[in-house]
């Protein structure tokens, strides 16, 4: 993994969460899932983490995770 392009281990987890949940999930309906957990979040903020150019903090990870109805593990592809 080049750390200079990978801030993160989760963004294409993201991604995969996103669109496998029925009905697929939106980057404003993850924001709001989020918003509703405590956690606000910038409007492009689910690109950059999808895109992996934004960290994420452990906090972020756990509400993520809930958000999409995974686990932690999961998406950091433990499991």
């Amino acid at each position: 993994m080049n750390n200079s392009t990978n801030r993160n281990l989760i963004g294409d987890r993201v991604r995969q969460a996103r669109y496998k949940s029925k009905p697929k999930v939106t980057q404003t309906d993850l924001l709001a899932r989020l918003a509703v957990r405590g956690i606000e979040l910038e409007k492009t903020t689910i690109s950059k983490i999808e895109a992996k150019t934004r960290s994420v903090t452990d906090i972020e990870l756990v509400a993520i995770a809930d958000s999409l109805g995974v686990s932690v593990l999961w998406l950091l592809n433990i499991e």
